[in-house]
């Protein structure tokens, strides 16, 4: 779907951009800023931003995730910077992306008004793109904002509504989207040449090229450079994997996958999912951190011979040392843009700071003295605010020359920059050394919340975590993200690492990290029914950013052999790993309980049996899952969990019902017993699920008016409750009941919303489901190309997704074969190939999109689905 017609959700905020002088002004900010939150938006303004970025690359990143330009201006042209020939406020408006609304407002009377503003008001006239207004008080000015946006959205979504008649469009989440390349939010100093010399090699046919040096050298840096100016060359563009969380070479086929969008069901080996999800794509795939898992390099080699569009960019501090490798020393930086890049993070810290001829030798020095290091030359800058160049000089020169003797065994860059991570932690009191040293636990990044629990040993109201973390701030040894709605703050790896070693030189390191997998244990307690409630796509989302943090904490836990939390925080985040495509890992988790002959207790035993049983319900030729769904239901009901017991039911009654020969009488018992047993306990998410299953089982016996019933009780509860997931699965079933009796718009109607309700989400299944849902609308309603269309776009997206399961438990295949056997082949097999080339968007434009008038005179009569293909995944 295009972007012109997407309307995102109040969880995804359209983001204003705010450009005006700031103190002439500070009263009309004030007022811009209430006006654009009083219609739930989210202003983007300078003094909302991020302190570590000089504020030229905060705007410029910034304006490129901005959905509406706002101009406000009076007398003042602003500031020119040093080498700049416009000021930032002019700045701000060139930059502006041609695509963004721009609303302009100049203030009057201004009798005093600077030339060069004139010229800039002149030319902004000028612009056809631009709409522009007067006022003169800022509470005119706020009622001119919040109108003018209102009337703005309401255009847009009115453009929006002609996608479909049937609804209007949904507010799609990242369904299959995969890991861009990050946008830096500064500038790349000093590496045009590598640049250049690492593009050529990527356009002209390298497939695997190593960016090697030590760590701090700037090899991420350059690599995410380098990728976004080669993806042009990549018809499917460049992919982004950070490894800097994975400590297992096994997993790295799973970070690929995740990275691509691919979902790791668990019924095949995920290196083969991955495989076929790449196919013929043109795709540069950059791997970063790649030295802690060079076991895990001959994956590359296989995925480069099976998939011939695939090219890979590594960063890693050793080679990989596979055929086809070439490898790129990414080497210091000389002395004029070492300097340069100490000036440009020097002004992050202290704006006004400038090179003169009394600085400039001292400068140079310190550069000399981190040998070129980047980031021993930011670490070095960040003191500038306290120290003047020369006595920087001084204080580095001496802590060094003690502190490198102590490092012999690593190379003399690696000394240098370990050196200068310990010398700035020399300049930290206690306490904020104690928090660094801490927040080493963390993979991924974290909040602040997060940060003031470990930080204070389980105990978030222990001292003031906030101030001490300003500071690692400030020093950069911490780095500050803004999310949509909160900070994030993550460290660099060689950071990580130092701060690890700290916790291990001082014993702490297993109380630290027993610190963080209490705080993800609480998250999960806290955000479990949440997870079912109308919260749900906020929560799965922010989860999702915290997705290494879960793992790191499971693995704590599964190596302490601590199995009842372990089993714990696996069972409070069910629906998150469902959502997030993570069961098979999960699974993987709880067999190490089962396979530890540890004595297990109930609850444990129940939760792992579950989860390493659900996943492969339809796989079950020596009756293994039966039992082990058994035996979870009845240590369920031993421990008085009723939710436990009637979920595990439900899986129970799946297998049951997938089997070689269904024994459907024992799963409409096991049914039953899990809707009473939700029912009981009040538990509505678990209730609409059951009543699914009950509507599938109906199906099943062609009772297909009683299904629909218990399809229609399904829908009024997760509507009832928020439930966007569940209300998916509802009306995707209540579609198939619809269209076997006969009611085609109905039918029609549903599977869109489970469309609208999946692609919200960013539930890949369930979008999947959808489509093939209106597959078989089209086919009975003999719109061939329709049809043809469809169906190309949903294989193809469950190849790139991974979830090959799903079609043996539909039946739109059979809808697609009767219109092939009534004369369509040719213009059917035509119409699938061109549906395989539709990105997710465009086949969620299309499903919404108003049908065709049926291109087949007579439309094939509507297939009996076979029985057994009707009991399968509730999703």
């Amino acid at each position: 779907m295009s972007t012109a017609h997407t309307i995102r959700t109040p969880d995804q905020r359209l983001r204003i951009f705010v450009s005006s002088t700031l103190k002439e002004l500070a009263p009309e900010r004030r007022t811009t800023r209430a006006a654009i939150e009083r219609l739930h938006l989210a202003p983007v303004m300078f003094e909302l931003g991020a302190r570590p970025h000089p504020p030229r690359e905060l705007y410029r990143a910034y304006l490129d995730q901005s959905d509406v330009f706002v101009g406000l201006y009076w007398e003042r042209y602003g500031w020119v910077a040093p080498d700049e020939s416009v000021s930032g406020l002019e700045d701000e408006y060139n930059l502006c992306p041609p695509e963004l609304p721009r609303l302009l407002y100049i203030k009057g009377p201004a009798e005093n008004r600077e030339p060069r503003l004139t010229e800039l008001l002149d030319r902004i006239r000028d612009d056809d793109r631009a709409a522009f207004k007067y006022f003169e008080t800022a509470e005119e000015l706020g009622a001119l904002v919040e109108s003018d946006l209102a009337t703005l959205l309401a255009e847009r979504f009115d453009q929006s509504r002609n996608l479909s008649p049937l609804t209007s469009p949904p507010s799609t989440a990242p369904v299959l989207e995969a890991v861009r390349v990050p946008v830096p939010l500064t500038e790349l100093i000093g590496r045009d040449r590598d640049l250049a010399t690492i593009r050529r090699m990527l356009e002209s046919g390298t497939r695997l090229v190593t960016l090697t040096g030590p760590g701090g050298i700037g090899k991420s840096r350059l690599a995410i450079a380098s990728a976004r100016a080669a993806s042009p060359a990549f018809a499917d563009g460049a992919v982004f994997v950070d490894l800097s969380a994975v400590h297992d070479p096994a997993r790295v086929p799973n970070s690929i996958a995740q990275a691509l969008g691919v979902r790791d069901t668990g019924e095949a080996p995920i290196i083969d999912k991955v495989v076929t999800a790449l196919g013929d794509r043109g795709v540069l795939l950059v791997l970063d951190n790649f030295e802690q898992v060079l076991d895990a390099a001959p994956i590359l080699t296989t995925l480069l011979a099976a998939a011939p569009g695939l090219a890979v960019l590594v960063t890693s501090r050793s080679l990989l040392r596979v055929g086809g490798e070439q490898s790129y020393e990414v080497g210091p930086l000389a002395e004029a843009s070492s300097v340069a890049l100490f000036v440009e993070r020097a002004h992050a810290v202290k704006p006004d700071f400038e090179i003169t001829s009394e600085n400039a030798g001292a400068v140079a020095a310190v550069c000399a003295a981190v040998d070129g290091v980047p980031l021993a030359i930011e670490l070095a800058a960040a003191r500038i605010r306290v120290l003047s160049p020369a006595a920087l000089l001084d204080r580095l020169d001496r802590r060094l020359s003690l502190l490198v003797g102590g490092s012999r065994d690593l190379p003399q860059r690696q000394q240098t920059l370990r050196s200068t991570i310990e010398w700035s932690t020399q300049l930290l009191d206690d306490r904020e050394k104690r928090l660094l040293a801490r927040l080493g636990v963390f993979e991924g990044g974290f909040t602040l919340e997060a940060a003031e629990f470990v930080g204070g040993d389980g105990d978030p109201a222990a001292g003031d975590v906030l101030a001490e973390l300003s500071v690692l701030v400030d020093n950069s040894l911490v780095s500050q993200h803004d999310t949509a709605d909160r900070p994030r703050f993550s460290m660099l790896s060689v950071v990580r690492e130092y701060a690890i070693e700290q916790l291990e030189t001082i014993g702490e390191l297993d109380r630290v990290r027993d610190a963080h997998a209490r705080y993800f244990i609480h998250l999960g307690d806290r955000v479990e029914l949440e997870l079912e409630g109308d919260r749900q796509r906020e929560w799965v989302k922010r989860l999702g950013d915290e997705r290494d943090n879960l793992r790191a904490a499971e693995r704590f836990l599964l190596d302490g052999r601590d199995w009842d939390r372990a089993a714990h925080l696996a069972w409070a985040l069910f629906v998150y790993w469902w959502v997030d495509g993570l069961l098979s890992e999960v699974r993987d988790w709880m067999e190490k309980p089962l396979a530890s002959g540890d004595q297990l207790s109930d609850l444990t035993r129940a939760t792992a049996l579950y989860f390493t049983c659900a996943i492969t319900f339809w796989k079950d030729p020596d009756g293994q899952v039966v039992a082990g769904l058994s035996e979870s239901a009845e240590l369920f009901q031993r421990e008085g969990e009723k939710s436990g017991e009637a979920l595990a039911l439900i899986s129970l009654a799946l297998a049951l019902l997938a089997a070689p020969e269904p024994d459907t009488e024992r799963a409409d018992d096991a049914m039953e017993r899990s809707l009473g047993l939700f029912r009981e306990s009040n538990d509505h998410w678990g209730e609409s699920m059951a009543l699914v299953m009950l509507g599938r089982v109906a199906l099943l016996r062609q009772k297909v008016q009683g299904a629909l019933n218990r399809f229609e009780e399904s829908l009024a509860l997760t509507r009832r409750g928020g439930d966007s997931l569940g209300e998916a699965i509802a009306v995707h079933h209540l579609g198939w009941a619809w269209l076997l009796l006969g009611h085609v718009p109905e039918a029609a109607a549903d599977f869109t919303q489970c469309v609208i309700q999946s692609a919200s989400l960013g539930h890949v299944e369930g979008v999947a489901y959808g489509l093939e849902g209106l597959v078989a609308v089209a086919a009975v309603s003999g719109q061939v190309e329709r049809a043809g269309r469809l169906t190309g776009a949903a294989r193809v997206l469950r190849e790139r997704s991974g979830l090959y399961n799903a079609p043996a438990f539909t039946f739109h295949e059979s809808y697609v074969d009767q219109l092939a056997a009534s004369g369509a082949r040719e213009a059917l097999d035509a119409a699938i190939a061109a549906g395989r080339e539709l990105t997710v968007d465009e086949a969620v434009a299309e499903a919404l999109a108003p049908p065709a008038p049926p291109t087949q005179p007579e439309p094939p009569a509507q297939p009996e689905p076979p029985a057994e293909e009707q009991a399968g995944d509730p999703v």
